[in-house]
């Protein structure tokens, strides 16, 4: 996807959980802007009717953005599958796993066209349970069955399921908390999907490590105004981890330097003040969000540049970094394992973050609201923000991807930095 190219489709990527809070899938939900409270205006080209906006962001981002190297659930129908919409495309197939809606009309066409794409190597995944069961055709060829915890005969289908179709994997979706998710997490043969990795943390539960202490010191360094190097400098000089990550930074070919830096006291002069707080988003992202599970970091991270991206869209455009700030701490809670209004005590953000973060109100908690809304798929609640603010659902949907896109670079970044070398012995000035 080119730079400032446009969106035609709202998307996101959801995460689908293990039973130890491990991300091992990725369920892709679009929504056509041109849909307002699910009425759309139905006098389109047949070209418009072909489209598949999830297809197409593949085709042109390709998966790593989206899901990594993970498998990627989309959404198809009837009518997708009888046209051959993914028979003729140049397709990761092996990754790619099509969801069909239990309430499909089921006839010899249909079942021809999915015994295709599984010919073809494509996984086939059945959204929700059919009212007839284990002798529903397509349940033969779905490896997964999705159910939404909040169907009112949610308990009945899945034991159903777990007893008739034990070689099929469930999706338990929409699950709401923790208590939900610790409930079910014991099914080894289940992912789950919903809010409840997203929980605000009420009670403290553990002191904050040293080595977070200094990422934290660092972090309300550079984002004074005109910061001093030299205090930049003793800051990660008191911590072996930064150290060596800024070490590894300064000699990696990202920067390209001709000869070798071993002093952090020189890396930092080095770099300046613009370099060093490229590099200690990186480092501080790290650092801080290790022992934290996988998604958390990245949905820390790309709510940070969405944030930002949406900046100017909510004619917001001097308050991107605070913006950027907001989304990047927006988990904060929990990252530090305590609640938030204690958790941006740790940090230096100005009012207008903690009121966004603590007291979810305020010009910044505006753009903060509508990435919640854009993370659960919420596509009416998006559509009336986007109305209300006067933005395009195609400027939303590209801050989206840019911040997914934003995000792939970082973690290139950060593997190029992991993939050199640096001598312990520079951590220190000479």
């Amino acid at each position: 996807m080119k730079c400032g190219e446009q969106m035609s489709a709202l998307i996101i990527a959801i995460p689908l959980f293990d039973g130890a809070m491990s991300v091992r899938s990725y369920r892709l939900s679009a929504h056509d802007p041109d849909t307002v409270l699910d009425v759309r205006d139905d006098f389109r080209g047949r070209s418009q009717i072909y489209y598949l906006p999830g297809l197409d962001l593949i085709q042109k981002i390709g998966l790593s953005p989206l899901s990594g190297d993970m498998p990627l659930f989309i959404d198809t129908n009837r009518f997708h599958i009888l046209i051959g919409m993914f028979s003729n495309k140049n397709l990761p197939v092996d990754k790619l796993i099509l969801t069909i809606p239990a309430s499909i009309v089921v006839d010899d066409k249909l079942m021809a066209g999915i015994a295709d794409l599984k010919s073809l190597g494509y996984g086939i995944a059945m959204d929700g349970y059919p009212d007839d069961g284990d002798s529903n055709p397509l349940t033969g060829f779905a490896g997964h069955i999705i159910l939404d915890y909040s169907d009112k005969k949610f308990h009945g289908k899945l034991e159903e399921i777990k007893t008739k179709l034990r070689g099929t994997r469930l999706i338990l979706s929409g699950l709401p908390d923790m208590d939900a998710y610790r409930k079910y997490s014991n099914n080894r043969n289940a992912l789950f999907t919903g809010d409840f990795y997203t929980n605000p943390i009420t009670e403290t539960s553990t002191e904050i490590s040293p080595l977070k202490v200094n990422a934290l010191e660092l972090l309300r360094q550079i984002n004074d105004d005109d910061f001093e190097l030299a205090h930049i400098a003793k800051t990660i000089e008191r911590d072996p981890a930064l150290s060596i990550s800024l070490l590894k930074f300064i000699n990696s070919p990202a920067v390209g330097l001709r000869s070798k830096v071993n002093s952090i006291s020189n890396a930092v002069a080095l770099l300046g003040q613009k370099e060093i707080r490229r590099w200690a988003t990186i480092a501080i992202s790290v650092e801080i969000f290790k022992d934290r599970p996988g998604e958390i970091t990245k949905l820390s991270l790309v709510r940070a540049k969405f944030a930002e991206n949406l900046a100017t869209l909510f004619e917001m455009g001097i308050f991107q970094n605070s913006l950027f700030m907001t989304g990047l701490f927006s988990l904060l809670d929990l990252i530090l394992r305590k609640p938030m209004a204690e958790a941006v005590n740790e940090i230096a953000v100005d009012n207008l973050v903690r009121e966004a973060l603590v007291e979810r109100k305020g010009s910044l908690y505006r753009v903060l609201d509508f990435i919640y809304a854009y993370e659960r798929g919420d596509w009416n609640n998006v559509t009336i923000l986007l109305v209300n603010n006067d933005i395009s659902g195609e400027a939303a949907g590209s801050a989206y991807v840019d911040a997914l896109l934003w995000y792939n670079q970082l973690l290139s970044t950060i593997d190029e930095i992991d993939g050199t070398t640096a001598s312990p012995e520079g951590d220190h000035d000479e």
